[in-house]
């Protein structure tokens, strides 16, 4: 008994599973579709199974019409098979649907699908010609209209829209009239008065331009021919023409008749009638005129849901030279006959359906339509199956689908709901339309992100508002319950990551877009003052009540060449003598350094050592030297990462007495940034260099640790300066005096007079900056690089005259009696050596001590005749 039960319910089942099945499937598709693009799943929407569709033979049935479409036997999808053109299957009617059968053998199933191709605007405006000839009387006075031919466009809707431009003239314009029947009338105007005469033919160019996007445009050449003569134009007896017609009207049915009559005689009187369709532009076809008696007869189909009124435009010409031309309005308007069934619409489905709804609760909103009209297009309604669905009508034309019964989602998931309307027409026309209603469930899914962890890359000095990240939290509920929202949750960076300012929020240094989940930069980020930014997004969703989830998220700043090599102070222990005097080094301004080494010093000794750092890290903080100037086989060179200046060869008293180099610090950044620093090395004797460093080191020591060299050993050094040169002075002076007082008392003395002849002159120049010579001589210098440059003291000998001889008597009676200050006789000349002997002895002796403290260079030159 029980297994009999269970057989009759599931034959009920697959009973009531047809029934739901055996309604019309409707679908849409563009025209001009590819081959093969699916327009439906059929066999899902009639309900069968994977693989069913091919084993019951489920193949496709045009009616009437050649069918574009086809039915996949594998998966049994409705697909395009060979082009669709809109305009070739419905021409102007609007919309235009494909009405297939579909067969299902085994058992036998018949079914009913509705394709409907939408337009596009594949059709750009065509004018009946290239090329339009048009005949005006030169008499013709400014303001005459000339009514000219459209173009027609084989789209619908906004697409078929045409608008139209005359090329620039001066005589003519182009005037678009609407009449109270919304109709449009295209005339040429004439704004100036012709002159045949001067330009017996216009050339213009007339463009349509239709209302789609992209525009399509069509243009034809009007050809203004200017004529003479004939002052009279044939006159309708009726500007307007109106005639009915129904839509079932048989071909070369009499539609009525014009006439026109000339006031004109003879030629000129006698009329030929033409006839033009300016709307639509296509409809030339549908009507035709005899020439001499103005009948207008049917020639093509009416239809009045794809043309509801024709309207067309009569020509009467006479016979006169030139011609002239009346015209009239025809207005044909078609009447209907219910050969249209009805169309239902889904304007609004508010689905799914939360299984908690409230009964009454408008499921969709449903517009019913029939293009047919008066009792033909008055449509009734029904909803199938009745329940748990049913349609109340708002307002004509319109119903909305509201909840009857409660619904519970796990019992009944989805809901195949069919919309029927049937139409007052004799016999009625009947059209249904499916929908599909699924229920949705509450929310108890919270979001949740594809990691736990994100590790993000940001690179330093980013632009503020630059995309970090995405974050994307995925939530399986539906419409607000699966909305989520994102936030920084907390977190942030302190001391330890870099930052000198103490701990900061991370929401000073990112924000998350709530919609998107992009991670946003507020402000460029800095590697030197942060390297690691940990903190957490949250991401909440919509529903109630909200759920959230939570993702950890890793900002690693990456350095960039941002900071340029820093020169560093000399440390005191440093492997060379720096000057006290040096200019403290930086990436701006290159420093100046001073330093010492001893003739004969050989290679590899160390003179000094350039210091360096670079705030970055990685390659862009590692830095290497070189050694621009003097270029090529110079006496130094650099430690390329140790920056050690030492000696490339033994050095020799050719190289001069200082040699400058000029020292670039680059880091292995891209691109690099770099700096320079001048080292300036005197070259001295070996005692003089240890004497050199040996007081480099003292002013360093005593500098102490706060004070620049250039601010504590200078000022030592010119102090112990001061002293011992007012020590020298006086010294000095006291025995200039002496030995003044010496020479005197033997200049007076008795003796022979000693004749001397001139010598050649010597220029002695001081400055503050040290002293220069010009002379005949020979000289050395000794420069000791230490401390700021001072006076140097430069001595001479003097120019001792020869003895008296002939020579000097024949040259001194030439020219004259000179006595050279220096002449002095058999004792003055070797007093005065003597004096100048034990001055410079002197002036070494006290003045020695201030080798420590500063520069000194005593050139002494020493020639004797």
């Amino acid at each position: 008994m029980v297994v009999c039960v269970r057989a009759v319910v599931r034959v009920l089942v697959l009973q009531a599973a047809w029934a739901l099945g055996g309604g019309q499937v409707r679908y849409s598709v563009p025209e001009e579709a590819k081959g093969g693009t699916v327009v439906g799943r059929l066999a899902q929407d009639l309900g069968l199974e994977a693989g069913e569709a091919e084993a019951r033979r489920l193949r496709l049935v045009a009616q009437g019409r050649r069918a574009s479409v086809e039915v996949s036997g594998a998966s049994g999808a409705l697909v395009v098979s060979s082009r669709l053109d809109r305009e070739e299957l419905c021409g102007k009617s609007a919309p235009c649907a494909l009405r297939l059968e579909v067969l299902l053998e085994r058992p036998l199933r018949v079914f009913h699908v509705e394709v409907e191709v939408t337009d596009i605007n594949d059709n750009a405006p065509l004018f009946p010609a290239a090329t339009k000839n048009l005949s005006i009387a030169e008499l013709s006075l400014p303001g005459s209209r000339f009514p000219l031919e459209g173009a027609s466009d084989a789209d619908i809707g906004a697409n078929a829209q045409l608008s139209y431009t005359l090329s620039p003239s001066e005589h003519f314009a182009l005037d678009l009239q609407k009449t109270e029947d919304d109709t449009e009338s295209l005339f040429l105007v004439l704004r100036r008065p012709l002159d045949r005469e001067s330009l017996a033919e216009h050339r213009l160019v007339l463009t349509a331009t239709d209302g789609g996007r992209p525009a399509l445009t069509g243009t034809v050449e009007l050809l203004v021919s200017v004529l003479d003569a004939n002052d009279n134009a044939p006159q309708f007896n009726q500007s307007v023409y109106k005639v009915r017609l129904p839509e079932n009207s048989e071909r070369g049915s009499f539609v009525l008749r014009v006439n026109a009559t000339d006031l004109d005689e003879g030629t000129n009187r006698n009329i030929s009638y033409s006839l033009q369709s300016l709307f639509p532009q296509d409809g030339r076809d549908m009507f035709e005129i005899h020439k001499t008696s103005g009948e207008i007869h049917l020639r093509g189909s009416l239809d009045f849901e794809d043309v509801r009124l024709y309207r067309l435009q009569v020509d009467a010409k006479d016979m006169g030279n030139p011609p002239l031309s009346g015209h009239c309005k025809v207005v044909v308007e078609v009447l209907d006959v219910n050969d249209n069934a009805p169309e239902v619409w889904v304007t609004s489905l508010s689905v799914p359906v939360p299984e908690d709804a409230s009964v009454g609760t408008v499921v969709a909103l449903l517009s019913v339509s029939d293009r047919d009209s008066g009792a033909n297009g008055r449509v009734r309604c029904a909803v199938w199956p009745p329940a748990p669905f049913g349609l109340v009508a708002t307002f004509a034309g319109s119903y909305s689908l509201v909840l009857r019964e409660a619904l519970d989602r796990e019992r009944v998931s989805e809901y195949e709901v069919e919309v029927r309307a049937e139409d007052g027409g004799a016999p009625p026309l009947r059209a249904s339309r499916g929908l599909r209603v699924p229920v949705s469930d509450v929310n108890d899914n919270a979001p949740a992100f594809a990691q736990a962890v994100y590790t993000v890359l940001a690179r330093e000095n980013n632009a503020a508002g630059a995309e970090l990240a995405r974050l994307w939290a995925r939530d399986p509920d539906e419409a607000g319950n699966g909305r989520v929202s994102y936030s920084v949750a907390e977190g942030g960076a302190g001391a330890g990551s870099g930052s000198g300012s103490g701990w900061r929020p991370a929401s000073s240094y990112v924000s998350v877009d709530a919609e998107s989940g992009r991670l946003w930069a507020l402000r460029p980020l800095d590697y030197e003052e942060l390297q690691v930014l940990q903190f957490e997004v949250r991401a909440v969703d919509a529903g109630e009540p909200p759920l959230c989830g939570n993702a950890t998220v890793q900002l690693f700043v990456v350095d960039e060449n941002d900071n340029a090599p820093a020169l560093l102070p000399p440390a005191g222990g440093g492997p060379g003598p720096w000057a006290a005097g040096e200019a403290s080094a930086s990436a701006s301004a290159p420093g100046s350094l001073w330093a010492w080494a001893a003739w004969g010093a050989p290679a590899g000794q160390v003179v000094a050592k350039i210091r360096a750092v670079d705030a970055d890290s990685g390659y862009n903080a590692w830095l290497r030297y070189e050694l621009w100037e003097p270029r090529g086989k110079g006496p130094f060179r650099v430690g390329l990462y140790s920056g050690e200046v030492s000696t490339a060869r033994a050095l020799e008293e050719a190289d001069g007495p200082r040699q400058r180099l000029l020292i670039v610090v680059r880091d292995h950044g891209e691109p690099s940034r770099s700096a320079t620093a001048t080292l300036s090395v005197s070259l001295v004797e070996g005692a003089e260099a240890a004497l050199s460093a040996a007081a480099a080191g003292a002013g360093a020591s005593s500098s102490g640790a706060g004070l620049r060299p250039a601010e504590g050993g200078a000022a030592a050094a010119a102090a112990a300066t001061n002293v011992w040169l007012v020590v020298a002075i006086c010294a000095v002076s006291s025995l200039f005096l002496l030995a003044v007082v010496l020479y005197g008392a033997s200049r007076w003395a008795p003796r022979a007079a000693v004749l001397a002849g001139p010598g050649p002159a010597t220029l002695v120049c001081a400055s503050e900056v040290g002293s220069w010579s010009y002379s005949q001589r020979q000289s050395r210098s000794l420069c000791v690089a230490d401390g700021a440059g001072k006076s140097d003291l430069m001595v001479f000998s003097p120019n001792c005259p020869p003895p008296p001889g002939p020579a000097a008597e024949n040259g001194s009676a030439e020219k004259g009696p000179s006595l050279s200050p220096y002449s002095s006789g058999t004792v003055g000349c070797p007093l005065f050596f003597i004096f100048i002997h034990l001055f410079i002895f002197l002036y070494q002796f006290f003045c020695f001590p201030m080798v420590f403290h500063g520069r000194m260079v005593i050139e002494t030159m020493w020639m004797w005749k």
